[in-house]
């Protein structure tokens, strides 16, 4: 009876179970298009410079992450880590490098080995626009070489990918982790100076200090500010070799015209980095949230998971983010494919002849859409239309006694006989000419 309560066999099905997770989000056409664009750029742009795709699973026995940096906050509060039914410490992937580098040692490819990965990536954080606890990130890793054109290269790659999808907001921020004969020098000055200032700053800056000096360096905090200015800079105590190699890349950055402003806080994120560290900002986006991607030298991190010592650089990008910037400067709006042809049935409802030229047109290599079901010929012309459709593909009874259709041109509204034979090489003639 209606207002009758639920028996415990028909419990109310709870909704919010069937959600997606906080933190996490679906990407549904016609957004996906936007994704597809993006990623086959930088797959494009990567396979120019002679990478190649690398796939490493969604999670990893947790020491490979551990090498990330136990003082940094994805290792500490934010990577989701479980006991398996094994016994195993295992860890989803919150950062694309080390798992490469994991990679590496465990399969030993030729060097220099060069890969790109597109992978999600999750960190237990607080949700907000463009930063979600699953995000994905297309990326690059070089390991074998610790020539200064590779750094170069890698920052060329990124560089191009921005201006590739017509970011012109994007900027280059760049500096020098040092190396380890003269940073362990430089973090005892860095500590021993900002202890000194502890007392005016609090608790929590005291501790951040004796977790990892460097990590302060970044800090957004406002009443920080001021002591972080004034600290010494890593760049003023490199060694020779290092200020060598960072002054190297400067002047080849220069030599193939990209453009850089030195930033000597920039320190990134994980504990792994040694010499040359980079950022990617747009001024599009909230100074708090601007970095669109970056990444760096890492050339004892292979040598930490046990293999040989390997120098390597990379870098990330957050897709998520990169589409936000996009956004805002109004670039990749429509990256829907364009659909060749819809074919329109005007025979017999129930003829297989839709169904047979729609798979020809496809197997042919074009993008082909029909409506399905008993609709008028008035309905499927109205579905054609609203599709996108660059022609309409008519199979009429008139046409078909000569094995022909008639093709509608969707924006001029110009109609054509062409033969069933040559119909394919007929569209896809068509769509060259348009650049589709």
């Amino acid at each position: 009876m209606p207002g009758d309560a639920p028996s415990a066999d028909e419990a109310p099905v709870d909704v919010s179970r069937y959600r997606a997770p906080i933190g996490t989000h679906d990407v549904l056409p016609p957004e996906s298009n936007r994704w597809i664009a993006l990623v086959s750029a930088f797959a494009c742009r990567a396979s120019r410079f002679g990478f190649d795709l690398v796939v490493t699973p969604v999670f990893e026995h947790r020491e490979v992450f551990q090498r990330v940096g136990e003082s940094t906050d994805v290792v500490r509060k934010e990577m989701y880590d479980f006991t398996d039914k094994g016994g195993r410490a295992i860890a989803l992937r919150p950062e694309g490098t080390a798992p490469v580098v994991r990679a590496f040692v465990q399969h030993h490819p030729p060097t220099p080995w060069k890969v790109w990965y597109v992978a999600p990536h999750f960190r237990y954080e607080r949700p907000q626009k463009g930063r979600y606890r699953q995000h994905w990130q297309v990326g690059a890793e070089v390991l074998g070489s610790d020539d200064p054109d590779v750094d170069v290269e890698v920052i060329a790659l990124a560089h191009g990918f921005y201006r590739g999808l017509g970011l012109e907001r994007v900027s280059l921020l760049l500096n020098s982790m040092g190396d380890e004969r003269s940073r362990p020098a430089y973090v005892a000055m860095l500590r021993e100076y900002l202890l000194d200032h502890a007392g005016e700053l609090g608790g929590e800056f005291r501790a951040r200090v004796e977790q990892s000096p460097l990590r302060v360096l970044d800090s957004k905090r406002d009443d920080w500010h001021d002591v972080i200015e004034r600290a010494p800079q890593l760049t003023d105590h490199l060694s020779d070799e290092s200020r060598a190699h960072f002054e190297t890349v400067q002047r080849r950055l220069d030599d193939v015209g990209i453009e850089h402003a030195l930033a000597p806080r920039l320190v990134r994120g994980y504990d792994y980095y040694t010499g040359t560290t980079f950022e990617f900002v747009s001024d599009a986006l909230d100074a708090a949230q601007n970095a669109v991607g970056g990444g760096g030298r890492y050339d004892r991190l292979a040598e930490e998971m046990g293999g040989p010592p390997t120098p390597g650089i990379g870098f990330g990008i957050g897709i998520e983010r990169v589409l936000i910037a996009c956004d805002a400067e109004g670039k990749l709006r429509d990256a829907s494919p364009m659909v060749d042809a819809f074919v329109v049935n005007g025979l017999d409802p129930g003829s297989g002849e839709v169904a047979l030229v729609a798979n020809e047109l496809r197997e042919s290599g074009l993008r082909v859409e029909r409506t399905y079901g008993d609709r008028s010929v008035k309905a499927q012309w109205k579905a054609a239309d609203r599709s996108g459709a660059a022609f309409g593909v008519m199979l009429g009874r008139a046409e078909a006694e000569r094995r022909a259709v008639a093709v509608k041109d969707l924006r001029t509204r110009e109609q054509v006989e062409v033969s069933r034979d040559a119909l394919a090489g007929w569209l896809r003639a068509r769509r060259d000419e348009a650049g589709r």
